[in-house]
C-alpha cells in the first residue's frame, strides 16, 4: 500500500504553495524554540509534523513509520546539531539546512534525489548518533546505528523496486551494528565526524554506485575493478593513518 502521505502531498497549485511554506516555517520554529531553550517543543514539532502517518487504520502505521522514517532522522539530526552548538549563527545554517532538505530535496521523487535523500540521511544521523550517545552505553549506539542504516537503504532501494529490498536493508543495517560494536572500542572522531560513520559512508557510496550501475546495466567489470579498489584504498587510508594509541575503552 503506499504511503498516506504520497496521497496526501499535493503537487500543484495554492495547496501545494501553502504546504511548502508550511514546511518551510517548521525550521524556523525548531530554530526559535532552539533559541529560548525549549528544545522539548522543537522536538515534539518535528515528530508532530509526521501526524499524517497515523491518518490510517494502525495496521498501516509501521508502513509509514518506515516510509517517513528518512525525514524523521534528518529532522532529529538537525535538532541534535543545533543544540550542539551555542553558535547562533550555526543553529541557524542548520536551519537553512533543514529547510532546503524539507523544501528542495525531500519532495523530489526521481531515482537521483531518492538516492540523494537516503545518502543525506545516513550521514546526518550517524553523525547525530555519535554526537548525542557518545557518553551511552555502546548498545544504545549500536541499536541507533542500526536504525539509521537500515532505514536509509530501505529508502534507498525502494527507489528501484528490488525484489529483496528488506532483506538487502537488513543486512547493511547489521553490517553497520557490527562495525559500530566493533569500532565502539576503539571510538576515534576527525572533529565532529566518528569513525564509524566515515567508514560506512565510504563504503555505503561504493557499494550504492555499484548497484545503481549495475540496475542500470551500465557496470562494466573494469568500472567495478575501478570502484572497489577505489572504496578499498579509501577505507585502508582511514584505518592505517588513524591513530589508535590509548583508544581502547
Amino acid at each position: 500500500m503506499p504511503s498516506v502521505t504520497n496521497k496526501l502531498r499535493p503537487k500543484v497549485g495554492f495547496s501545494y504553495l501553502l504546504h511548502l511554506a508550511l514546511n518551510a516555517l517548521l525550521p524556523i520554529l525548531v530554530f526559535i524554540f532552539v533559541r529560548i531553550n525549549f528544545a522539548q517543543i522543537a522536538l515534539a514539532l518535528i515528530l508532530l509534523s509526521k501526524w499524517r502517518m497515523f491518518a490510517v487504520r494502525p495496521r498501516y502505521w509501521l508502513a509509514n513509520i518506515r516510509t517517513n522514517g528518512v525525514d524523521i532522522i534528518v529532522g532529529l539530526s538537525i535538532l541534535v546539531f543545533m543544540l550542539h552548538t551555542g553558535s547562533a549563527f550555526w543553529q541557524l545554517v542548520w536551519a537553512i539546512v533543514y529547510m532546503l532538505w524539507l523544501v528542495v530535496l525531500k519532495p523530489g521523487s526521481d531515482t537521483l534525489r531518492v538516492a540523494a535523500q537516503a545518502i543525506v540521511c545516513q550521514s546526518l544521523g550517524l553523525v547525530a548518533v555519535f554526537i548525542w550517545l557518545s557518553p551511552s552505553p555502546n548498545y544504545q549506539i549500536i541499536i541507533a546505528t542500526w536504525v539509521v542504516c537500515y532505514l536509509s537503504a530501505r529508502h534507498f532501494f525502494t527507489i528501484f523496486e528490488e525484489r529483496f529490498t528488506s532483506l538487502y536493508s537488513h543486512t547493511w543495517g547489521y553490517f553497520a551494528a557490527a562495525l559500530s560494536w566493533i569500532l565502539a572500542h576503539w571510538l576515534l572522531y576527525y572533529g565532529a565526524l566518528s569513525q564509524p560513520m566515515v567508514l560506512l559512508t565510504i563504503i555505503g557510496a561504493g557499494v550504492g554506485a555499484l548497484y545503481y550501475l549495475e540496475h542500470n546495466e551500465v557496470l562494466s567489470s573494469g568500472l567495478k575493478r575501478q570502484i572497489i579498489l577505489v572504496t578499498a584504498a579509501a577505507v585502508i587510508v582511514v584505518l592505517v593513518f588513524s591513530n589508535w594509541s590509548s583508544k581502547i575503552v
